[in-house]
């Protein structure tokens, strides 16, 4: 099934103009949100000490990236 979330658009956008155009349109930013919740929460003594499974700490870490997103279209 497509992911129909709003993904933020790339994390790093590239261009032709910085020659680093690869054709592929890499991380999104939500991707990127949810990669640097997750290495936070990973790095807490909650999920060391085994009270956190991998899979709540994905789920948990796209709900943040989704909430991050939000947040930026709020004017």
């Amino acid at each position: 099934m497509a992911d129909t979330t709003n993904s933020g658009a790339p994390a790093f956008p590239t261009t032709e103009e910085n020659g680093c155009n690869s054709g592929e349109p890499g991380m999104t930013l939500r991707d990127y949100f949810a990669a640097k919740h997750m290495q936070a929460l990973c790095s807490t003594k909650f999920y060391t000490d085994g009270n956190l499974m991998p899979k709540e700490v994905a789920q948990h870490s796209y709900e943040m990236a989704d909430a991050m997103i939000n947040a930026r279209e709020v004017k």
